[in-house]
C-alpha cells in the first residue's frame, strides 16, 4: 500500500472525529480499507474508555428533554471527571441524546443491577410458564428462559438498548465512543421519565 491520501485521512476523521495522526496510523494498519480503519478506531477507543471506567466522576450536568408537545418530559444526570468537560458540546450532546433515548424507549433501569428484583422474578416466571407450556422439555426450559431474559435486558436496560440514532451500537458503546473522544470517563447516573397520565 502506498502512502495514504490526505483526502481519505479527511474522511476517516469526519466519520470518527478521532486524530490525525490516529486517523493515519489506523488506515496505514487497515491498508487503506475506511471501513476496517472504522472498526480499528473504534476498538482502539473501547480500550481506552475501559482504562478510564474506575475514574470519578463528580462533575456533570442534568439534562432535561420534553416531547410530544409536554406529554412525556425526562430528567438524566450524566456526570464526568471535569466541570471543564461538562461545559462541552460533545458532552452535552451526549446527555441529551441520552434523555432522548429514556423519553423513547422508558427504560426499566440503567444496567440489569437496576432493575428490581421483583420485576426480574415476574418476568422470569412468566417466560417458563410460555416455554412449558410450548411443551419444551424440562431439561431446556431453562436455556429457553435465559435467552429470553437476554433479550428482556437489551430492552429494559438503558446500556444494552440499541442507540435509537445508530442501532448498530447501544447506549455503552456510544458512551464508550464518547469517553474514547473527550478523554475522561462518563456516567449516566440517574434519571426519571414523567409521562401525563401515568
Amino acid at each position: 500500500m502506498g502512502a495514504i491520501s490526505a483526502s481519505l485521512v479527511k474522511e476517516l476523521r469526519d466519520k470518527t472525529g478521532a486524530g490525525m495522526m490516529d486517523c493515519k496510523g489506523a488506515l496505514t494498519e487497515c491498508g487503506g480499507d475506511i471501513e476496517k480503519a472504522v472498526d480499528f478506531l473504534r476498538k482502539k477507543g473501547l480500550a481506552k474508555a475501559a482504562k478510564r471506567s474506575g475514574r470519578a466522576t463528580s462533575e456533570g450536568i442534568v439534562e432535561s428533554y420534553i416531547h410530544m408537545g409536554g406529554k412525556i418530559g425526562v430528567m438524566v444526570e450524566v456526570n464526568c471527571e471535569s466541570d471543564f468537560v461538562a461545559k462541552t458540546d460533545d458532552f452535552k450532546e451526549f446527555a441529551r441524546n441520552v434523555a432522548m433515548q429514556i423519553a423513547a424507549t422508558n427504560p426499566a433501569g440503567i444496567t440489569p443491577e437496576d432493575i428490581p428484583a421483583d420485576v426480574v422474578e415476574r418476568e422470569r416466571q412468566v417466560y417458563r410458564e410460555q416455554v412449558l407450556e410450548m411443551g419444551k422439555p424440562e431439561n431446556i426450559v431453562d436455556k429457553i428462559v435465559e435467552g429470553k431474559m437476554k433479550k428482556f435486558y437489551k430492552e429494559a436496560c438503558l446500556m444494552e438498548q440499541q442507540y435509537i440514532k445508530d442501532p448498530n451500537i447501544t447506549i455503552a458503546d456510544y458512551l464508550n465512543e464518547v469517553v474514547a473522544k473527550i478523554g475522561e470517563n462518563i456516567r449516566i447516573n440517574r434519571f426519571a421519565r414523567f409521562q401525563v397520565g401515568e
